[in-house]
């Protein structure tokens, strides 16, 4: 039941963030909610691969480099979603630092 708000809570900041960056775009709430698993799908499994396979960038980046594999993520979720537009890679920068910081505010509110 946790993980089911968690997801309906997730593409509801979605929509919020489309309200507050300009260069993210929603079709409904149905393509939020397809965003929200796609982007946890995508988290799940694809990021910590790439986590290991940059982690001398990582090291030598003193961890920003966290940041754009974060945004790249919130991006390739974009690409694989009809109905969820992201125009440039400094809106899927913001939008992905914001998108986080909702989910752990989330994780420690439902905890």
């Amino acid at each position: 039941m946790t993980m089911l708000l968690k997801w309906v809570l997730n593409a509801m900041a979605l929509m919020a963030l489309c309200q507050l960056d300009s260069g993210l775009w929603l079709n409904g709430f149905g393509a939020a909610l397809l965003a929200a698993f796609v982007i946890g799908f995508l988290n799940m499994l694809v990021r910590p691969v790439l986590v290991v396979l940059t982690l001398p960038i990582t090291l030598l980046s003193m961890g920003l480099f966290l940041f754009v594999i974060n945004a790249w993520m919130f991006w390739w979720a974009s690409s694989l979603i009809q109905g969820f537009e992201i125009d440039h890679f400094s809106d899927a920068l913001l939008g992905s630092l914001l998108y986080s910081a909702w989910g752990l505010v989330l994780n420690s509110v439902l905890e």
